[in-house]
């Protein structure tokens, strides 16, 4: 595989980046901001954080509202990563613009997606679109969202839509975005919508998306066959210590749970596996994160070496694989360009030791809203200032850009790498 034939970009996701969306999670947050803020005020904060715009203290970090407007300033940020030698997209479609109230499809958003993808494909890169990234219209809330079953039908019945819409331009498909980090935090620590705190729950969300999985993948077949179809799959390497014989067991656990249950039971309804890395595990007794020097302002381990161990066990699947994101946040952006050169040489010795790799996407290719944490941590390789919605190309995406042209995916070790 030569550098042309891999893909380099970064992902987005509607409601993080679009603006003015109204569906369960933009509720949410109005009814949960005040908490939220209030909660912030007990944790001690960097200056350079507490003092951002907005502030983890204010309320307005945690209401999504006009985000990075990119819903109308698409063209301009596609027009930043096609300078930033991108020729891959992930983006995500917003459930509820297209169909706002149950059965009423809006041709205006679906015409907005259109031209897009169109756009993406106007300047050479690649769109992977991804049909469902956490949110869901208010008519699917009330009627009690993917815990029902008789849900996933109205799922399906979007996916026909879409892909019937846009699938003349689009390839990659991806048709759920992290269902397991989904329904850990909403239905096992009931901390994001519904917050519901139920195992039962768990299982019932987590066994109908992988139903919803299996059905979008037969709809997306049917019309596009040539179609690459996929999810996005939040996964982490575990590790045991050998103290205690108990701990392999937590560690088959805990991978079974978190990377290959799922994956298993969608075995045969995936063309690719979608790759999401931002962590790994050392089990003793417990699941506690890799603990490194380095570490996100969110407080995350940064850990390279991991991808590269993650990938080494994917292999046995024999399926392409895209890293479909992969990112710190960083405000100073003092990590950022040691860490996508670091991943990437894990990732290109993953390849020379035989796994099947055919992308990589930063996560983000913007700052944007991250969930109940809000506006503060920053992801992206552009700067958004939310006062102005000014955009600026951080130095670590020119020294990205600077891997990509250099890199050759067939060897190890590109310029940097340890």
């Amino acid at each position: 595989m030569n550098n042309e034939s891999f893909y380099w970009g970064a992902a987005t996701s509607s409601h993080q980046v679009e603006g003015n969306n109204h569906n369960d999670w933009s509720e949410w947050e109005k009814a949960n901001a005040d908490r939220l803020a209030n909660d912030a005020q007990k944790r001690q904060w960097p200056r350079h954080l507490s003092e951002g715009s907005p502030s983890p203290l204010e309320r307005s970090n945690y209401v999504s509202g006009r985000a990075c407007e990119h819903y109308t300033r698409f063209s301009e940020d596609f027009d930043i990563a096609k300078n930033l030698g991108h020729n891959a997209h992930r983006l995500s479609l917003e459930w509820s613009r297209i169909e706002p109230e149950e059965g009423v499809f809006n041709e205006e958003a679906i015409g907005h997606y259109r031209e897009v993808v169109q756009a993406l494909r106007a300047r050479g890169i690649e769109p992977f679109v991804t049909l469902w990234h956490w949110p869901l219209p208010l008519w699917l809330r009330d009627k009690g969202g993917w815990k029902n079953a008789d849900n996933v039908r109205y799922f399906v019945r979007y996916v026909e839509k879409a892909v019937s819409a846009l699938g003349p331009d689009v390839t990659f498909w991806i048709t759920l975005n992290e269902p397991l980090v989904y329904t850990k935090i909403s239905y096992l620590e009931g901390r994001w919508p519904p917050q519901e705190k139920s195992y039962i729950s768990y299982l019932r969300v987590s066994r109908n998306l992988i139903k919803a999985h299996k059905k979008a993948f037969g709809v997306i077949k049917r019309l596009q066959p040539a179609s690459q179809v996929g999810i996005a799959h939040n996964m982490s390497f575990f590790e045991a210590d050998k103290s205690h014989v108990i701990n392999g067991f937590l560690k088959w656990f805990g991978e079974w749970r978190k990377n290959f249950g799922f994956l298993n039971a969608i075995a045969d309804y995936q063309d690719f596996i979608g790759f999401n890395y931002y962590s790994s595990y050392v089990v003793n007794l417990n699941f506690d994160k890799v603990k490194t020097e380095q570490t996100t302002d969110m407080g995350w381990a940064i850990y390279p070496k991991g991808i590269y161990l993650m990938l080494t066990r994917l292999k046995k699947y024999r399926k392409p694989i895209y890293i479909t994101e992969n990112g710190l946040a960083d405000a100073k952006d003092e990590k950022r360009a040691q860490f996508i050169d670091e991943h990437i040489f894990w990732l290109k010795k993953a390849i020379a030791d035989g796994a099947d790799v055919r992308g990589y996407f930063y996560w983000s290719l913007l700052d944007n809203f991250e969930w109940s944490d809000g506006f503060w941590p920053r992801f992206g390789l552009v700067a958004i200032d939310y006062l102005t919605q000014e955009r600026s190309i951080r130095p670590s995406a020119l020294i990205y850009k600077s891997i990509i042209e250099k890199a050759d995916m067939r060897r190890v070790g590109p310029e940097g790498g340890k």
